[in-house]
């Protein structure tokens, strides 16, 4: 019981804040859209140069660690898009817009709260280690898989271009790109320059998480009832399991198991709606996913913590 009052309450209070003030009309969407766009377009790619940078890569970048991890997410998708298009009947596009939403966790703006405040800042390096090449593996999966189905024709050189502009293009891949090169330069930021970075860094969770909860206002809980409980069920108790399986077979530490099935067991992250908007695809399967699992990963996320050494 402490884990759900003492780690998982205190987040969730904090994206319930954000969806009341637009319930009630205290914020507009618009102002919610701009605090959104401030945290997922500055704060938080600075939040991550800030860590990829300071990081020691040599000890946190393990091969056992991103092969539980990332097996899992691509399992996840996998079974998405199959049990979609098989399953549910959905044409291929949607199929793996849905897909994504079974491979992309919220890991940053979920799994980092969560795992600091259940095991300490220090575990965060491995959560670190994994974020570090999150964003640009989800989108490198999903943009090529969504672009080889679309039928275009476009050759698979103009479709390359697409994907690496996709990729480069996002905000997230360019603090942690930014990151590593200073990390790997040996780049020692001025002063001034550090102190600034320390104080965005500061506010871009929880200025993230009240953004989340207002978004998650705007979401309506409508689409297909399979895809969404197929998203729910992979996202917030499969990826996790598979993660725990491997991790545990490969002998993970319990710091890096932790941060693993923590990471893992997240909800689907907001980009997943912004993927199926690009290619407006399975929009509504997507938004109801993101809200739904958020709210029963409350329940979730406090038996993995329970369950974990």
């Amino acid at each position: 019981m402490s884990s759900l009052l003492d780690v998982i309450i205190p987040v969730f209070l904090i994206i319930g804040f954000g969806y009341c003030t637009v319930w009630i009309k205290l914020f507009s969407i618009d102002t919610i859209d701009g605090l959104m766009k401030f945290t997922q377009n500055f704060a938080i790619p600075v939040l991550l140069f800030n860590a990829i940078a300071k990081v020691d890569l040599a000890n946190i970048f393990n091969l056992n660690l991103f092969f539980s991890f990332y097996f899992g997410a691509t399992a996840g998708f996998l079974i998405g898009l199959l049990g979609s298009h098989y399953i549910f009947n959905r044409p291929l596009e949607d199929s793996v817009a849905i897909g994504f939403c079974c491979l992309f966790s919220n890991t940053v703006m979920l799994g980092l709260p969560i795992t600091e405040r259940a095991y300490g800042s220090d575990a965060l390096q491995h959560n670190f280690a994994i974020v570090s090449i999150h964003a640009p593996f989800c989108y490198f999966l999903g943009i090529t898989v969504m672009e080889l189905f679309k039928n275009t024709e476009k050759s698979i050189s103009r479709k390359s271009l697409i994907i690496l502009k996709a990729m480069f293009s996002n905000a997230l891949v360019v603090g942690i790109v930014l990151g590593f090169l200073v990390n790997i330069g040996g780049i020692n930021l001025a002063k001034s320059i550090q102190a600034s970075v320390d104080m965005i860094t500061a506010v871009a969770l929880p200025a993230a998480l009240f953004g989340m909860g207002g978004i998650l206002y705007q979401y309506r809980p409508e689409g297909d009832a399979g895809p969404i409980v197929m998203i729910c069920a992979v996202s917030l108790i499969i990826h996790p399991a598979i993660v725990w399986g491997f991790g545990s077979q490969l002998n993970l530490t319990d710091t890096q198991l932790r941060s693993a099935v923590i990471t893992a067991a997240m909800a689907p992250g907001i980009n997943t709606y912004v993927f199926a908007n690009m290619y407006d695809k399975a929009k509504q399967v997507a938004s109801t996913g993101v809200l739904l699992s958020t709210a029963l990963s409350i329940g979730t996320v406090w038996v993995w913590l329970s369950l974990l050494p």
